[in-house]
């Protein structure tokens, strides 16, 4: 059993994960922003606790204290401006990686984005998206952590396969569903053939349950 912190859980992959955790032996806990929030993921099992992603170190540190994993879900979300993004996407992930040290936590897992790293792939409108994602993943590998960076395709809500490819190559597919993903953010938990990998995620043949073993 580890003790697990979703920063993001009212995210839709952070509450994808949140309910694919419930009944499980983990410990989980979840940051959230509004106490409205709390009641539905008491009734799955999980314990809320104040965050908020624009508060200092100190503060996030004291929220996920005696956690073993950290699970970064959190973004600004397509409503916002770039300076949210930067805030939340970049700046807040940034914090809880360093708040994750300070704690010494056994494993974050970073849900990213696929081409964080190709900024050739970038359009205009997404670029301060990827500039955050890029540089939270970097900030994440050069830290004292063991990382497990996930980064996905176009997150579709439909209900998942269960499996998926790890090579953009091998397929033309460009998306992935979003409970997928948390499943991979699930599988991976204190694996550690999952640790220091950056590993791209889509619609593929590949079991998700094959993948850490």
């Amino acid at each position: 059993m580890s003790n697990v912190f979703i920063i993001g859980a009212n995210g839709k992959v952070g509450r994808q994960v949140a309910k694919q955790l419930s009944g499980s032996s983990h410990d989980v806990r979840v940051g959230l922003r509004s106490k409205e929030q709390y009641a539905d993921f008491e009734s799955l099992g999980a314990t809320p606790v104040a965050l908020d992603l624009e508060h200092g170190v100190a503060s996030i540190q004291d929220a996920i204290q005696g956690s073993d994993i950290v699970i970064f879900t959190a973004g600004s979300g397509g409503h916002t401006g770039a300076d949210k993004t930067i805030l939340i996407d970049l700046d807040g992930a940034a914090k809880a990686v360093a708040a994750a040290e300070g704690i010494q936590a056994s494993q974050f897992i970073m849900v990213s984005a696929l081409n964080a790293d190709s900024p050739e792939t970038w359009s205009d409108s997404m670029k301060p998206y990827y500039v955050a994602k890029h540089y939270a993943d970097r900030l994440l590998r050069e830290s004292s952590l063991a990382y497990t960076i996930l980064r996905p395709g176009g997150l579709k809500d439909e209900a998942g396969t269960g499996a998926v490819t790890t090579d953009p190559t091998s397929t033309d597919e460009t998306t992935i569903a979003r409970e997928d993903v948390a499943r991979v953010v699930v599988a991976s938990i204190g694996q550690r053939s999952a640790y220091h990998q950056t590993i791209p995620l889509l619609t593929g043949d590949t079991a998700i349950a094959e993948l850490f073993a």
